[in-house]
């Protein structure tokens, strides 16, 4: 059973940036069976460039939660599940320096779909989520939002077990 995640931040550096959203897609290697996804006041400044980017801004996440008024909804929706994200690295270490803050060690296996698709999809010029997607006609509907990433990464990591004739692919 695999937690297919996305989060989108406040900027791209673990160590200052926060959580501005988090989807988070229950995959039983055929369908989703389970989703959360909100907003996160990330209790710090948006920069103009990131809701360029996003589209979430200073405004929208005023009234969202907190991370850690969310924190127990994330660890019981993944626990015994493979963390699955597209550049499992940057999603996995975001939460868990949330998780951190709040004196919480969360761990959990990790899947990246990134090292998954070079190995079971190569050929590609781009491996981004975006250009992945594109030349495998996978929509992504709301490109850096958390949700419509995280589903395009479900459709993805469809693919790929596909390609790969198992639903227990390789851990990373």
């Amino acid at each position: 059973m695999y937690a297919v995640i996305d989060i989108e931040t406040n900027g791209g550096n673990r160590q200052t940036g926060k959580i501005t959203e988090i989807a988070v897609f229950i995959f039983d290697g055929y369908e989703i069976i389970e989703s959360f996804t909100t907003l996160i006041n990330p209790e710090s400044h948006i920069p103009q460039y990131i809701t360029e980017l996003t589209g979430i801004s200073n405004q929208m996440v005023a009234n969202a939660p907190k991370f850690y008024e969310i924190a127990k909804k994330i660890v019981e929706i993944t626990e015994n599940r493979v963390f699955v994200a597209h550049n499992v690295s940057f999603d996995y270490s975001f939460i868990q320096k949330e998780f951190k803050e709040l004196g919480y060690n969360y761990t959990r296996k990790k899947l990246c779909t990134v090292k998954l698709s070079r190995k079971y999809l190569p050929g590609h010029s781009s491996y981004s989520l975006g250009k992945i997607c594109d030349k495998l006609n996978i929509a992504i509907n709301g490109r850096h939002r958390a949700a419509g990433d995280a589903q395009a990464t479900v459709e993805l990591l469809k693919r790929i077990l596909e390609q790969q004739k198992t639903t227990e692919p390789t851990l990373f």
